[in-house]
């Protein structure tokens, strides 16, 4: 009976301790209770402020006169991706602006193109009364340098770059690392094993922006999480934003290594991001666009927990809008956090109230400034 007893008051002792480290909200090694186990947590931030609407968001803007032109990246339309995100910002300006369609024009880039290819695609758009001409991605800025000069009265946005000298191209820039920052906070809590991966389709700057968000927000969430990195092509070779095979092979190695989460900024690869993580069971981040609600994904969308949201929808809404009001100089420096440039999806029930409770929480110190986040590794 003694021994009973004893046995009973330790075991009492431990469900105590237990239930302490379960309700606590905060220290160094707060529990999570919004997905994953694996990890020890740094105290969540303070809650957010109440969001205010922003002014002058339901004005009225015709622009039924406009002839818009969209030329896409490689993939173009339907990539599941970056390119469908602007594509939605396209329609958008249809449906909310009465962009006629009849006065729309797409054309999408090819992998590893010659850059006289890029030139003639503006060129085209640009002689055929195109104006605004949306160019979807840095890999324009050279061609642009070329063509704006050529067509003066004609209006450029350029998506992820700026033109020295152009004064009709509009930069059309994000803070990628801030959106990413948020992704790996999603990371590290939905993570069972602690140990999380990225995937990046071309190691080049750009895509550097959302590894050192990822990374940074993964360790500001749990600090001894584990991360794995991999670029499917180096510098140069933009396949690696079209080739889901690599993106498969990539996700599978961290997979292999434990990872239990991967985020991927690789494009049309992710599709192969999205597979491996489906074959494995384990769990995967989108980008740019909500690739929950994605049809070309739709068979593996039971493992997206969330998307970074880059808003490229936004930023060509916002800019085909400011050109029908003929007034730029209204347009935001940088599409950020501040402006919803970016952030993330709540699509699929992955993410709960504490989760975004959390999540909304470092929002607000980016935004207030009590968080940097770096824009590099």
């Amino acid at each position: 009976m003694r021994g009973i007893a004893v046995a009973a008051i330790a075991l009492t002792s431990v469900m105590s301790m237990s239930a302490c480290a379960k309700d606590s909200g905060g220290g160094s090694a707060a529990q999570n209770n919004s997905g994953g186990s694996g990890c020890e947590y740094a105290a969540a931030p303070p809650a957010a402020p109440a969001a205010s609407t922003s002014a002058g968001a339901g004005d009225k803007v015709d622009g039924s006169a406009l002839k818009v032109g969209l030329a896409y990246d490689i993939g173009g339309r339907g990539d599941a991706s970056f390119n469908d995100s602007a594509a939605a910002g396209l329609d958008k300006a249809v449906s909310d602006l009465g962009v006629k369609k009849e006065n729309v024009k797409e054309l999408t880039a090819a992998p590893n193109e010659a850059e006289d290819a890029k030139q003639t695609r503006l060129r085209q758009l640009a002689t055929d009364g195109y104006s605004p001409i949306i160019a979807v991605g840095f890999a324009y800025a050279e061609s642009l340098k070329v063509v704006a000069p050529q067509f003066p009265n004609v209006k450029f946005g350029l998506i992820d770059a700026g033109v020295e000298g152009a004064p009709n191209v509009t930069a059309l820039t994000f803070a990628e690392h801030e959106g990413s920052f948020l992704a790996g906070v999603i990371a590290a809590y939905q993570s069972k094993s602690c140990h999380v991966g990225f995937v990046g389709g071309v190691e080049i700057p750009l895509i550097q922006k959302f590894e050192a968000g990822y990374f940074q927000g993964a360790k500001a969430a749990a600090p001894k999480i584990e991360i794995e990195k991999k670029y499917l092509t180096p510098a140069g070779d933009f396949t690696g934003f079209q080739d889901p095979a690599k993106g498969q092979e990539a996700a599978k190695g961290q997979i292999d290594k434990k990872a239990d989460v991967i985020y991927h900024a690789a494009g049309a690869s992710g599709k192969g991001v999205f597979s491996a993580a489906k074959e494995a069971g384990v769990k995967a981040i989108g980008v740019d666009s909500d690739q929950y609600n994605q049809a070309t994904v739709a068979n593996e969308k039971d493992v997206i927990v969330s998307s970074m949201l880059k808003r490229v929808d936004v930023a060509v809404y916002t800019f085909v809008k400011a050109v029908a009001k003929n007034d730029l100089a209204a347009l935001p420096k940088v599409f950020d956090l501040k402006v919803d440039g970016v952030g993330y999806s709540t699509t699929g029930g992955k993410i709960d109230d504490k989760l975004k409770g959390i999540l909304e929480g470092y929002k607000a110190q980016i935004i207030e400034g009590k968080i940097t986040v770096k824009d590099a590794p």
